[in-house]
């Protein structure tokens, strides 16, 4: 019931309250729905308050009897006249429950706003009056799943009523501006809808799917939405519903949202987003051609130095086409670091510059982050982990190295530990020569703008803590 209230709400030009009996006496709102038609007869929050039927007899009424009570004279509510209407909700199950009125639904109008009656809100209001009619009678809502409330079309996009026939007898100015993109050119009224809409739409499955669903509305059954393109190129959804007050054929409703332009953006996007995938995958493949020229030289010199050198460029390139490549198969310009730190520690462990058996070991997740992120973030961690590599070991000695991650709603804190043999006497991040550090700093400070600081672990070995802000950067 709350899932389609909405269009009830917005039909009746009025508010809906749901209220459930609490004893004899007393009713609870437990739901509220306020026009986007009209003002609205409740400016404040009914839900979780109580009635007593001396107060709203109607509710009591309506649960009794099971049919549909009115107010004969409107009522003042924070100075607006209100007529109230009072609707039973039945559980729709002859066999097991004998249609049991289980709630009640109170229909309040506010009448402080004249109205001149126009075809709309004729249109309107006897649509509304055969689905309040309906819910009294059990047989609306159904028990079928209801589309997303979130992006079926609503009374405000467009709406067209049918007869049992399935002739129009009423299209909104909104359901008109929809065909006529469609590109039906005249009115619609006194025409069969189902043969029109068939004619219109440019995939021969979808057309008869769409017809199929506006005539299985005016024969009583329920109907999900559907969307289909016309042979202009006009993206239109639909969605049907049966009229049958008292079981009685009315009709049906039509309701239809031109979404031509919604489709259009979102065909950009996901033009936009292949463009930038591929752009990693190229960007990935030429990083492993210059890693792969790379290790060539290195085979190639005599010079020990030289080697070591090309070894450290081929682990800076191959870390950087690590992130291309987990971009190039991300839809939303996100990287899950964890797997891509978990693709960099073996690559690390293969082309370390010493022959220590030491050990990578990670820790706590990293979790996801953007793209401006991933790429200065996995190459400090290659750093870190690598200059634990060349300078806390010997040749041949045993040890391990451990990545800590731990992450909040702002920061990603790392801690880079090792068991080595620890810092020098007297070094200084700010004065040290080494390359690798150097770089660490640089993108650390200006691409990551957080903080790094090297210290000596109370056991032994060294500590790298990595601090990074996780806020929108501008």
């Amino acid at each position: 019931m709350v899932a389609e209230w909405q269009l009830l709400s917005d039909l009746s030009f009025a508010d809906f309250l749901l209220w459930v009996p609490l004893d004899d006496t007393t009713f609870l709102c437990v739901a509220q729905a306020r026009p986007t038609t009209a003002p609205t007869a409740h400016p404040e929050d009914v839900v979780g308050s109580t009635v007593d039927v001396e107060e709203h007899p109607q509710l009591r009424r309506a649960m009794a009897e099971s049919r549909i009570c009115r107010e004969e004279d409107p009522r003042w509510h924070l100075g607006v006249p209100v007529r109230r209407e009072a609707i039973p909700v039945k559980r729709h199950d002859p066999v097991k429950h004998h249609d049991e009125v289980i709630a009640v639904l109170s229909r309040n109008t506010n009448l402080a706003v004249p109205r001149v009656p126009s075809p709309l809100e004729i249109s309107y209001l006897g649509s509304a009056a055969d689905l309040c009619q309906m819910i009294s009678d059990g047989t609306f809502p159904t028990t079928e799943p209801s589309p997303d409330v979130h992006t079926s079309p609503r009374v405000g996009d467009g709406l067209i009523r049918l007869d049992a026939s399935g002739a129009v007898v009423f299209a909104s100015p909104n359901a008109l501006s929809a065909y006529h993109r469609m590109g039906h050119a005249s009115d619609l009224v006194g025409v069969h809808l189902a043969p029109l809409t068939r004619s219109l739409i440019g995939d021969p499955f979808d057309a008869t799917e769409v017809a199929q669903r506006i005539r299985s509305a005016l024969d009583g059954q329920p109907s999900m939405r559907i969307e289909a393109e016309s042979r202009r190129g006009a993206a239109v959804l639909f969605r049907a519903l049966p009229l049958r007050p008292r079981g009685s054929a009315a009709g049906a409703l039509v309701l239809c949202r031109d979404v031509t332009e919604v489709r259009r953006r979102d065909r950009a996007l996901m033009s936009k987003d292949a463009t930038i995938r591929e752009i990693h995958h190229r960007v990935k493949n030429n990083l492993q051609t210059v890693a792969a020229l790379l290790r060539l030289q290195s085979r190639r010199t005599s010079s020990e130095e030289a080697r070591e050198a090309l070894a450290e460029s081929v682990r800076r390139v191959t870390s950087i086409a690590l992130v291309h490549e987990t971009l190039s198969m991300s839809v939303d310009e996100r990287v899950d670091l964890d797997d891509v730190v978990d693709k960099v520690i073996p690559m690390m462990s293969d082309v370390a510059a010493t022959e220590s058996q030491v050990v990578v070991r990670r820790e706590g997740p990293f979790g996801i982050v953007q793209a401006e992120l991933a790429t200065p973030l996995v190459m400090v961690l290659t750093e870190l982990v690598q200059n634990a590599f060349e300078h806390a070991y010997a040749a041949g000695e045993r040890g391990e190295v451990v990545v800590h991650a731990e992450r909040s709603a702002k920061w990603l804190d790392v801690v880079i530990s090792d068991d080595g043999k620890g810092l020098p006497p007297g070094f200084s991040l700010e004065r040290t020569d080494r390359l690798g550090l150097q770089i660490v700093r640089t993108l650390v400070e200006s691409e990551l703008r957080g903080s790094l600081s090297l210290r000596r672990r109370p056991r032994g070995g060294t500590e790298a803590v990595l601090r990074v802000p996780l806020r929108a950067r501008r």
